[in-house]
């Protein structure tokens, strides 16, 4: 079990953030804000993947209205990502679960103040996003584009909501390069128990982004350090979901939903492993409950795999193997499998046996 850094807990929604609260997964929508329904529909199918915090752009005072409607359509918490202008600030709070913000951005102290004294009014945290690639002039002149800068930014920043006696705050210290992003987060964990937001930003496209993110978030997890993340993909938003999901399972932090566990493939290989687990992971997606299914190849690691399964097809020649709680149930043929798997994990799904 990882021994997870002590954190302070802080209230987002109906959901915590730190101390000894599950690490949740975040994702961000795509659509334009304004576009309420489209919205609204986007973050309802990310819900159905599995995302439990989710985050809209709010670049006007139009977009920031918006927020009243879609807050009252979906079940998760809202968060709202606002630059430079204040008084969009003012109007998201009053919408929204948590306000992602960078108070050196937003202007002089007094509007900062401002901004501070409403989230406070409205009972909402905040999250200080520091990205390597947006780092202010100074302080990219005094150590350049380093981890040292990062956590420099993120406790200038902090400062600024303290000495307003604000604490319910929420840190990321994001970058694009991977050992920059770890050095960061290792050193501001030592520094606070300010809880933490990973990612890994612009990380890319589907593949290269989800190694990215899997080598710079699951670093730090396996570490303790982490309270909540978020997945940066050039692609559906829903596989942002899904990899951040499948970085808590890899870590056993995690235990929800259809696991699949299947061969490469190889000459002894009697079934079609690749498509079967595509098919599988894409219509069981929406599963909650915890099962395992193990789809194997052949005779030399699949009895194995399958016994420590809920579910397992061993390819055999002729026709297949199928277990069911460590044991073999019956055998069955090519043409049945897919329907035959799907219907033994709707039944554990939905009765639990």
């Amino acid at each position: 079990m990882l021994q997870r850094r002590k954190s302070r807990k802080v209230k987002v929604g109906k959901l915590f953030i730190g101390g000894d609260a599950p690490i949740t997964v975040q994702s961000m929508t795509t659509t334009d804000t304004t576009d309420v329904k489209a919205t609204i529909d986007q973050i309802h199918g990310l819900e159905d993947v599995g995302c439990e915090i989710i985050r809209v752009s709010a670049p006007t005072m139009e977009a920031a209205k918006s927020l009243k409607e879609i807050r009252e359509n979906i079940t998760i918490p809202l968060v709202v990502d606002i630059h430079f202008d204040y008084r969009i600030a003012l109007e998201a709070v009053k919408y929204v679960d948590k306000l992602r913000i960078n108070p050196g951005n937003i202007g002089n102290p007094d509007k900062v103040q401002q901004v501070v004294k409403t989230v406070k009014d409205h009972g909402i945290p905040m999250r200080i996003g520091v990205n390597l690639g947006s780092l202010e002039r100074d302080l990219f002149m005094k150590h350049g584009y380093s981890p040292a800068a990062m956590v420099e930014s993120a406790m200038r920043h902090l400062k600024i909501l303290e000495d307003l006696d604000f604490y319910d705050t929420i840190v990321s210290l994001k970058a694009s390069d991977v050992p920059r992003m770890v050095e960061a987060y290792r050193s501001f964990a030592e520094k606070t128990d300010y809880p933490l937001h990973l990612g890994v930003t612009e990380s890319g496209s589907k593949i290269p982004g989800t190694v990215k993110s899997s080598m710079g978030i699951g670093m730090l997890l396996s570490e303790g350090i982490g309270d909540t993340i978020r997945i940066s993909l050039s692609e559906d938003p829903k596989e942002e979901v899904k990899v951040g999901k499948y970085i808590l399972r890899s870590l056993g932090l995690r235990n929800d939903g259809v696991q699949v566990t299947s061969c490469p493939t190889c000459a002894r290989t009697e079934i079609d492993v690749i498509k079967l687990v595509e098919e599988l992971e894409n219509q069981t997606e929406k599963i909650k409950k915890p099962i395992k299914v193990a789809v194997m190849g052949c005779a030399v690691n699949g009895p194995g795999e399958s016994k420590k399964s809920d579910i397992g097809i061993v390819g055999a020649p002729g026709n297949h193997l199928l277990y069911r709680d460590g044991k073999i149930v019956k055998r069955i043929n090519d043409n049945e499998i897919k329907e035959v798997l799907l219907k033994e994990i709707n039944e554990i799904a939905s009765n639990g046996n």
